[in-house]
């Protein structure tokens, strides 16, 4: 029998949480230190083999559409691997779904981006919901009587799978249906009517007829969905079962075969004159629903950075025990450098995105102001790098890296939806001319946030004041250029402000200055690269 050597144990029985220095450091500095205690304790879970496995039979065998039973009725199921609700049911216990909402502190929404940043690099398929449900609370809030009925359910940390009226449940989650075929992300271009058809107290009724090309998640328990009005694009939340107990005339058509998130379940579903309720007014759907879409913005940037996370510890764990040429990968110099360079923007996109969660537990006028220009911008920055870190990453494992059984393959496949998912690159950086079109005191805003950082790099310096004159003659042509830099200005600010000064100064070198030419692994001589690997390796239990 062949014995084989040279091959790396699994990276598993780890923790998460305390393999993650950049993670833990942005999580006391950004007031959620308080969380550190749970996050461990969840971090150690994710890192179990039986997590890590759970999260690889998800993927393995993707959910499956029961459209009829075996007498031919119309039942709409969908039935999901049992890792599925493994890993859907830890995070709930977490409180990832909607924890900041029910428990609401000083950094509760950055302790919430913390976990979700780490179930990510386990899963991304059940982190779908838990998104959208994060999400949903903020536009259910504009409807008393709805959220009165469904938010003690959404709040519960029970996970609850069976397919029946939420009146029988001990919990909830929410998804959404806004995408239609002919208009994709223009929502004014949906053709799914809705007719009011009875007024219940303050609560009014209507049913919706239409389609939806993608509607996430789809065993959820009920949907917010844009349809037309006579006012136009309005808000409603559709149930999976109408009020009299009914299974609501949600006809799923099939489920999607996607590139990647195959263990979470997106149909194209029909409505036949589904119950729905008026969230909001008539006429300001996408108003309404707007405040949804910058949460779940936000987890776009957190999922993406919790995948560069998993794809660095894969590497950095595989570097650190295969040989090559008489010495580990980890110690060959050119290695290094691109080991290093990888560690770099993993912590540039963890720091960035915790800071922005900070933004979401203040509600004062710059925080407000903040969240509304760097949402966006971190989105479109952090996930457009997300393809090529995964990329990088994968190489390093050399033909390893390309086979499934290996994660890196299935992070590479997860990496682009982020991009996609909740307004695709251009949609963001469009969102971000618009925030400045809305006040130029946005900018200035930005400036202040990195004022400290620049007087102590003359690299920041002069970037910033390029990012100025660039702002006042930025149009869509151009938007992508100015939005990276935004991105790339706070990202080197944090890092020279927290972050090791090898990391800061690396970053500075080959971000701010001349054209790296997109590509990992372009440090520049001189580079501690045995220190940057050495913070972000991830450690055995």
């Amino acid at each position: 029998m062949i014995e084989v050597t040279n091959q790396p144990p699994p990276l598993e029985n780890y923790n998460l949480f305390l393999s993650d220095a950049a993670l833990r450091e942005a999580l006391k500095r950004e007031n959620a230190g308080w969380a550190s205690e749970n996050l461990e304790r969840l971090g150690q879970r994710l890192g179990t083999p039986e997590a890590i496995a759970a999260g690889v039979e998800a993927n393995r065998e993707p959910p499956v559409l029961k459209a009829f039973d075996r007498y031919g009725h119309r039942i709409d199921e969908v039935d999901f691997h049992p890792g599925w609700h493994v890993l859907l049911g830890l995070a709930m216990e977490a409180g990832l779904h909607t924890g900041p909402w029910a428990a609401p502190r000083e950094g509760a929404h950055v302790a919430r981006a913390a976990g979700a940043y780490m179930l990510a690099q386990i899963e991304s398929g059940v982190y779908c919901p838990v998104s959208m449900t994060y999400a949903c609370v903020a536009t259910l809030k504009h409807a008393p009587s709805i959220a009165a009925e469904w938010l003690p359910r959404i709040f519960s940390r029970d996970y609850d799978p069976r397919f029946r009226p939420v009146t029988q449940k001990t919990a909830a989650l929410i998804g959404m249906a806004m995408t239609e075929n002919q208009g994709g992300s223009d929502l004014r271009a949906n053709v799914t009517r809705a007719e009011f058809y009875r007024n219940v107290g303050d609560r009014h009724y209507y049913k919706l007829t239409g389609h939806k090309w993608f509607m996430s998640a789809p065993m959820c328990d009920a949907f917010l969905v844009l349809a037309q009005t006579a006012a136009g694009p309005t808000c409603f939340l559709v149930p999976r079962w109408t009020p009299e107990g009914a299974r609501n005339a949600i006809h799923i058509r099939r489920l999607k075969d996607k590139l990647g998130n195959r263990s979470n379940a997106s149909s194209e579903v029909e409505f036949e004159g589904v119950h729905g309720e008026l969230l909001g007014e008539e006429g300001r759907g996408i108003p309404t629903i707007i405040e949804m879409g910058n949460y779940t913005r936000l987890d776009c940037a957190i999922g993406s950075s919790g995948l560069m996370r998993q794809g660095l510890a894969q590497a950095i764990h595989h570097a650190q025990h295969r040989r090559a040429f008489q010495k580990f990968l980890v110690d060959q110099a050119l290695m290094a450098n691109v080991l290093s360079d990888l560690a770099i923007e993993s912590e540039a996109a963890t720091v960035l995105t915790m800071r922005l969660a900070r933004s979401y537990d203040e509600s004062d006028e710059a925080a407000l102001a903040f969240r509304r220009l760097v949402t966006p911008a971190a989105k479109f920055w952090i996930c457009k790098r997300g393809p090529t870190f995964a990329a990088e990453a994968m190489e390093v494992l050399g033909g390893n890296g390309y086979v499934e059984e290996f994660n890196l393959a299935r992070i590479y496949r997860e990496m682009p939806l982020n991009s996609i998912w909740e307004g695709s690159g251009n949609i963001m950086c469009l969102d971000v001319l618009r925030a400045l079109g809305r006040s130029r005191a946005a900018l200035e805003m930005i400036v202040d946030e990195v004022r400290e950082a620049v007087t102590e790099d003359r690299r920041l310096a002069a970037f910033v004041a390029t990012l100025r004159d660039s702002a006042q003659s930025a149009d869509e042509s151009h938007a992508r250029i100015f939005v990276r830099n935004l991105v790339l200005a706070l990202q080197a600010a944090l890092l020279i402000r927290h972050a090791p000064c090898e990391i800061a100064d690396a970053f500075c070198a080959t971000r701010l200055v001349g054209d790296g030419g997109g590509a990992f692994g372009l440090l520049p001589s001189g580079t501690n690269t045995k220190a940057i690997i050495a913070r972000a390796a991830p450690a055995l239990n």
